[in-house]
């Protein structure tokens, strides 16, 4: 397989999750386009990571390998695919690698989401510093309470807590404002989990999908909130 093809398999394996991007994705200005898709890429590779079921052994290794990998984007060398796309850009990704060891304490949760949500917070506020620099311009960074309850989401999304989804979405949701902060990427990505959020089904297995007309207009709201 060539690296190309490598490259655009990631690409379009979180694509096939988040098929609603192709709708909104002309509200991210056309240059932050690929980087936008190779960090939220990025981002679920690591979220898949942990959420490996069974020996957590496997997803520590993991998890591992990507800490070294990071730390070697800081010195602009790269093994994965989507290091090409990445590594390049002058971000701090050290200290993202230092702050994975957050994925391995989310693969078992608190009962309530306020107690889950500073377990988060170290990988939040990393990833916030990066995407402050794949990014640049945004007035504002995003808050880490939101990004904190949009990464216990993330993981929610793999292995929901059935009995108590209607209470964690409540409790995801008042940590959740409608308007974000971060850059525009982030903002439009935010809007598309938000919106599954509202629409879980009550026994937390998926969600009901927006309309096309209400996910468009919400989006482009949220897109337009700043720089």
């Amino acid at each position: 397989m060539s690296e190309s093809t490598a490259l655009d398999n990631f690409l379009e394996k979180w694509r096939s999750r988040w098929p609603e991007w192709q709708l909104v994705q002309g509200f991210v200005p056309e240059p932050q386009r690929r980087i936008a898709v190779a960090w939220f890429a990025l981002l679920q590779e690591l979220a898949d990571a942990m959420n490996i079921a069974g020996d957590p052994l496997p997803a520590d290794a993991k998890l591992a390998w990507w800490g070294e990998e990071l730390r070697d984007w800081a010195r602009h060398r790269s093994r994965h695919p989507l290091g090409r796309v990445l590594e390049p850009v002058q971000a701090p990704w050290a200290l993202l690698a230092d702050a994975l060891p957050a994925l391995s304490l989310m693969r078992g949760l608190p009962q309530e989401a306020d107690a889950a949500l500073p377990l988060v917070a170290p990988l939040a506020n990393a990833i916030a510093q990066v995407e402050a620099g794949l990014f640049p311009g945004a007035r504002r960074r995003s808050a880490l309470p939101e990004l904190s309850a949009q990464l216990l989401f993330t993981r929610w999304m793999e292995v929901p807590p059935h009995a108590d989804a209607p209470r964690w979405r409540e409790a995801l949701l008042a940590h959740w404002p409608a308007r974000v902060g971060g850059p525009r990427p982030r903002r439009v990505l935010a809007t598309l989990m938000r919106l599954r959020l509202q629409h879980l089904h009550a026994d937390g297995q998926g969600s009901t999908p927006s309309k096309p007309l209400k996910l468009v207009w919400t989006t482009w709201r949220a897109a337009a909130g700043g720089s």
